[in-house]
């Protein structure tokens, strides 16, 4: 390894943050051209209420899409975060159901997201097993957790007070989406002006020169992991308040759109590049796509299928922006 190598996956990069600058300024724009379209379209589309909806709807996305961003950008990949989500969303919800304090359901359920990540990043980062494979198999492994624990029954009787905290607002903003607003903002800081930011973004340009320039390799995967696990839990809160139950299904086919959110946003599933913005600006993107189709009319496996063409679209953007 060579010493331009070397300096070359820990540089700031100043032409990598115009090009993102662009491609997020791209994102915005394709959400724009999604608004006009479904507004010419339904006219129930562009009004506040409906807005607003779309913002909360995507709230549970993008939450999950931030971390599932800061794996990708180190070069993994995370497709356990629904099931995650799941087994934290079934034990903080019996917990709260049996009298346990909120404060400790809540605090339960980022435990079980950060050791789901843990586990995952400690399989990847240490044993050196591939990502999607561990993952993979992880998605099965969380999901038959949660069912054991709860005997695939739902829970229900969420206490009120839990509920309002999520169902509230801050100044006219749905909670959830204050919440996923906070949570971007100290993504956007740790990956663009934290050492650790630096570090992902290295690991996932070039492993092996990180390596060399004294990058934590196997640290820096870990947290990303951590990361994306601990957010997959807060989303599960998330929903869990707003339905008021907790099922062992919760956060089917989440992997999907956390990839597609974060993919429209500019990550390259190869590493190494991706943006918070262009994340959320994404996950926006799905949920008024799924919600200018649902006022259409439409049904929702033709919203299955407008995500997969976005996600491989997406792919050949990033293919033909990077080059050979």
């Amino acid at each position: 390894m060579n010493r331009t190598d070397t300096e070359s996956a820990l540089s700031p990069a100043p032409r990598r943050r115009v090009r993102v600058s662009v491609r997020d300024a791209g994102t915005l724009l394709g959400l724009v051209l999604i608004i006009i379209v479904f507004s010419s379209l339904t006219p129930s589309f562009l009004t506040v209420p409906n807005l607003t909806n779309v913002l909360q709807q995507s709230s549970i996305n993008a939450c999950i899409a931030i971390g599932m961003t800061l794996v990708i950008i180190s070069g993994g990949i995370d497709l356990s975060v629904g099931p995650t989500a799941a087994l934290a969303a079934v034990v903080s919800a019996t917990l709260m159901v049996n009298g346990v304090p909120i404060s400790l359901a809540v605090l339960a359920a980022l435990g079980i997201g950060i050791a789901c990540g843990l586990f995952n990043g400690v399989l990847i980062a240490w044993a050196g097993l591939q990502p999607f494979i561990v993952t993979l198999g992880a998605l099965s492994l969380y999901r038959a957790l949660a069912l054991i624990f709860t005997d695939g029954s739902p829970v229900f009787g969420i206490p009120a007070e839990f509920r309002a905290i999520t169902n509230g607002e801050w100044f006219g903003i749905p909670t959830p989406v204050v919440i996923v607003a906070i949570l971007a903002l100290i993504a956007w800081v740790l990956l663009n002006k934290t050492a650790l930011g630096e570090y992902i973004l290295a690991v996932g340009g070039n492993q092996d020169a990180a390596r060399v320039a004294g990058v934590p390799v196997a640290r820096t995967k870990i947290t990303t992991y951590v990361l994306s696990g601990m957010l997959a839990s807060i989303a599960a809160l998330i929903l869990v308040g707003r339905l008021g139950a907790a099922e062992p299904t919760l956060g089917n086919l989440w992997e999907l759109d956390a990839i597609a959110a974060a993919a429209i946003g500019g990550a390259s599933l190869m590493g190494g590049k991706g943006s918070i913005v262009g994340t959320l600006l994404g996950a926006v993107i799905l949920g008024a796509l799924r919600n200018g189709l649902t006022l259409m009319n439409v049904q929702a496996f033709y919203q299955l299928l407008a995500t997969g063409i976005i996600i491989i679209v997406a792919m050949l953007i990033d293919r033909a922006t990077r080059g050979k």
